[in-house]
This record gives structure tokens, C-alpha cells and sequence, in this order.
């Protein structure tokens, strides 16, 4: 049989200290609201209905497509990657989306830190894993421990723009990571950007030129082995985005 293991962050109502936006607000219409509606729609009362109740709804009034557990597309990064219009999230491959995953462990690096191609090659020597075309890339940072509070956008590492080329050159097209985002905490990248009055610093792995999706704010990769799974992270077909929702599910056998 085989064992399912989710990686997706529950989507639910923000913390009132959540950053305007990454907020995520939801309005819950329960059976006896449901009932009104049907009343009004259709003239049906509560003796047409099964223990007088109809039905319960909900409506999300805030949702960004990347304000939980989402697939990025290239779009999100730039308008043209590689001298073509950048793929928008309903246009990439569904094979990128079902493949071998690995996970590689960086839970040591602190916050701001950089994760490095060399570390990342270690990392996959000492596991015994050598990277195939479409296999997932997973990056274990724990800060999954942090989601849904105020300060998880500042936390965690961010892998280089080295680690990312290597990463694709070796056929990875799906990148993901257990943080806010696959680059460094933003506000230390724009800092050193705004020293240095220089670009390719500020967002440097996502704007890498490169026509490849990361999977940003995932949680529970500790659930895993760190090979041996095939990792689902179909994203929801929204028309023309940037990024989608996605429900990312590890599959062992």
C-alpha cells in the first residue's frame, strides 16, 4: 500500500500580525445561512430538507497565489526568460509536477544564510543520490516550525543563484524549499543591493534566467526519507498567473 504524505500548509484564516500581503481571509457560511439563501432562491423551508439544514459555503476574500504552500511559475520572475515570453503557471509541463523527489538537509543553516553549490554536492554525496532529469529538489530548513507567524517572512536560508544553474543543468525543474522563499530573507537581499547599488543580488535565484518553478512554503519534509518517494505538486490552473495554490503530497511505497 501506498503511504501519503502531505506538505502543504493548512490554508486558513492569518494571524491578525500577518503582514498585509501574505494575508489569508476567509468568510464561513454555515447550514443555517445556507438555509436563508435557499429560501430565497427557491422557496424551499427547513421541512424539505434533511434535519432542516442546507448547505455550508465558504468564500476565500483573500487568497494571493503566493500566500500558502504554491508552485511559482518562470512568469513570476520575469516577463521573458532566455529571450521568450516566460511561462505562466497553466502552461508548464505536467510531468514537472510528478516526479522522484529528494530531500537534502540544511536545518544547521541560520537565518540569512546562504546555501552553496559545494554544500549542496555534499549533501547529495552523503546521502548516496545522484540527481536524474525532473527529479524534485527539496530543501529541508525547518523553518515550516514558523509559518503563520508575523516574522516568517524574515526566517530562514536561501540557496545561491549558483546552486539554482547547477540545479537546473542537471535537468531539476521543480525547486522546492520549507521556508517563505527560495532566496535569502528578502529584506537582508535589498539591503546588501541598496550597499552595493548593484543588481544581482536582490531576488538573484529567482531571476536567474532560468525557465524553472520552485515550490515556496512547505511543510513537514521531516516526515520523509530523503530519497525513495515521488513528490505531487499539481498547482491549481489558474489562467494567465504567476503562481497557484498547490497541494503537494509526498507518495512511498
Amino acid at each position: 500500500m501506498a503511504r501519503f504524505i502531505d506538505l502543504s500548509a493548512p490554508i486558513q484564516n492569518s494571524h491578525p500580525e500577518v503582514p498585509e500581503f501574505q494575508r489569508i481571509c476567509i468568510e464561513f457560511s454555515d447550514h443555517t445561512q445556507g438555509l436563508e439563501e435557499v429560501k430565497r432562491l427557491f422557496g424551499i423551508g427547513p421541512e424539505l430538507l434533511r434535519n432542516g439544514e442546507a448547505w455550508a459555503v465558504e468564500t476565500i476574500t483573500q487568497l494571493g497565489t503566493h500566500s500558502s504552500t504554491h508552485l511559482d511559475a518562470p512568469y513570476h520572475y520575469n516577463s521573458q526568460i532566455g529571450g521568450r515570453p516566460a511561462q505562466r503557471i497553466d502552461e508548464l509541463p505536467l510531468e514537472w509536477c510528478f516526479a522522484p523527489g529528494v530531500v537534502l538537509e540544511f536545518r544547521h543553516k541560520a537565518d540569512g544564510d546562504a546555501v552553496q553549490l559545494e554544500e549542496v554536492q555534499a549533501e547529495l554525496a552523503r546521502i548516496g543520490h545522484s540527481l536524474k532529469p525532473l527529479d524534485i529538489v527539496l530543501i529541508r530548513t525547518g523553518r515550516d516550525a514558523f509559518y503563520g507567524q508575523p516574522d516568517y517572512w524574515k526566517r530562514g536560508p536561501g540557496v545561491t543563484v549558483e546552486t539554482t544553474r547547477w540545479l537546473f543543468e542537471q535537468g531539476v525543474r521543480v525547486m522546492g524549499i520549507d521556508a517563505w522563499g527560495w532566496d535569502r530573507p528578502l529584506y537582508l537581499q535589498a539591503q546588501e543591493a541598496l550597499e552595493q547599488q548593484r543588481p544581482g543580488i536582490f531576488w538573484a535565484a529567482h531571476q536567474a534566467n532560468l525557465p524553472y518553478a520552485q515550490i515556496e512554503r512547505l511543510c513537514n519534509l521531516g516526515a520523509l526519507p530523503q530519497t525513495g518517494f515521488k513528490l505531487c505538486c499539481f498547482p491549481l490552473r489558474i489562467v494567465g498567473a504567476s503562481a497557484a495554490p498547490a497541494r503537494v503530497v509526498a507518495i512511498l511505497e
